[in-house]
């Protein structure tokens, strides 16, 4: 009840992008997840075209954040995001209605310069608009970004039911009514002339050394994060046998994200330093990977459901700690983030740092990937414990490194002024 108090207390435009981001999580989730298994099931694809599909998808939203952080701030956040969900509407419709390649290639493009687009200049408008309680802000922002998290492959294994076009429309249907709702909602505001170009903006913002050490303090953040969808499921269904466990790690992070995600957020903001919880987020992060330790390393089926149940204990345990972690640590990332430089670039600094850890996620699944395979089969032994070691290092280091910039006074100390949101 307390969250929906505080849902109500803020302005409708910020309403407006909390129930965005559930429908963009819906619809991006729904439909990606089932993506790979269409080409190679469905359209008879080899695994090398699949793979330069999904490729392709990933680079042109990792590579063009900085263009859309830019747009952000140049165009206005508002106009940016609207065209952002627009555009993904074209990308998802065109994965239901082509079946050749060349359509699937500009339907990946498309989707992933839509994500581009609209993830910095989200956080943009949103950071501007909820001033002083920008944290909170972020806060409400994770609790439905979860949620948007769980629905859409629950929604999405449903459609495929029907079919994979099924799930593809319904996908484009939703950014569709995104997209007119945040035409009509959305305030206009005044957009401040530029006082530079765009390649001197992108000059000012790399050269914050301040910045970049953060950027590349966080690799482990998203790098932990991105083990919801790679390890934690996979050792979800290592430990139980069952292919449906995996869902129930998604479940635990739903539940614990709107239970107590404001809670901590409000919590902590009251007292210590942006930069302190920030590092004991990342402490959390790498010690939920201790947990699954326990049953990673035996090599035998579970014997019966009792069995199974009692070996799922620690990999949900590990889940809830990770999601904890990040309740702690990303509201005052976020809120941080602009007080790295000037108020007119709030958007570039959202999308340098989103660049930087898209090409964290990237290496860091692969790493993780890899040692995944040094455990041939999913058998047991020393080698299946590498992933979770690896992950609970990576915490700890970024972790150390954030609290390494708090101590030497690199971190913003105080909240940044609020502006007017561009439009």
């Amino acid at each position: 009840m307390n969250t929906w108090n505080e849902i109500r207390g803020f302005p409708l435009a910020i309403r407006l992008l909390l129930v965005n981001q559930l429908g963009v999580n819906t619809g991006f989730y729904l439909l990606v997840p089932y993506l790979a298994t269409h080409l190679g099931d469905d359209l008879g694809m080899s695994a090398a075209v699949v793979g330069i599909v999904l490729g392709v998808r990933n680079l042109s939203q990792q590579g063009l954040f900085l263009i859309g952080g830019s747009a952000a701030d140049r165009l206005g956040a508002r106009g940016v995001i609207i065209a952002g969900c627009a555009i993904r509407t074209v990308g998802f419709a065109l994965f239901a209605l082509g079946d050749g390649l060349p359509v699937l290639l500009a339907a990946s493009v498309l989707s992933g310069l839509a994500g581009a687009l609209f993830n910095p200049a989200v956080r943009t408008y949103l950071a501007q608009e909820a001033g002083e309680r920008r944290a909170e802000a972020f806060a409400l922002f994770n609790v439905f970004a979860t949620t948007g998290a769980l629905i859409g492959p629950l929604l999405g294994s449903a459609l495929l039911l029907v079919d994979f076009r099924a799930s593809a429309l319904t996908a484009a249907g939703i950014f569709a009514l995104l997209t007119v709702a945040q035409a009509l909602v959305l305030p206009a505001r005044q957009v401040p002339p530029a006082t530079g170009s765009v390649t001197a903006d992108w000059r000012e913002a790399v050269g914050n050394r301040a910045f970049l050490a953060f950027a590349l303090a966080m690799v482990g953040m998203f790098t932990l994060e991105n083990q919801l969808y790679l390890l934690l499921p996979a050792g979800a269904r290592h430990a139980t046998g069952w292919d449906g466990a995996a869902g129930l790690v998604f479940l635990v992070g739903t539940i614990a994200g709107i239970a107590f995600q404001l809670r901590i957020t409000r919590a902590l903001s009251r007292r210590g330093t942006r930069g302190r919880w920030i590092a004991a987020g990342l402490v959390l992060m790498g010690l939920a990977f201790v947990p699954p330790m326990l049953v990673a390393g035996t090599g035998t089926p579970p014997d019966g459901p009792l069995d199974a149940t009692l070996r799922a204990l620690p990999v949900l345990a590990g889940a809830l700690v990770l999601h904890l972690g990040v309740m702690v640590a990303q509201p005052f990332v976020m809120e941080l983030i602009p007080g790295f430089g000037r108020k007119e670039l709030t958007g570039t600094y959202f999308g340098i740092f989103y660049a930087v850890s898209g090409v964290a996620a990237a290496v860091g699944n692969a790493a993780v990937g890899r040692a995944m395979d040094a455990a041939p089969g999913g058998g047991g032994g020393p080698a299946a414990l590498l992933p979770w070691a690896c992950c609970l290092a990576a915490g700890l280091v970024s972790a150390g490194a954030v609290s390494w910039l708090h101590r030497n006074g690199t971190l913003p100390t105080t909240r940044p002024v609020p502006v007017a949101v561009a439009a």
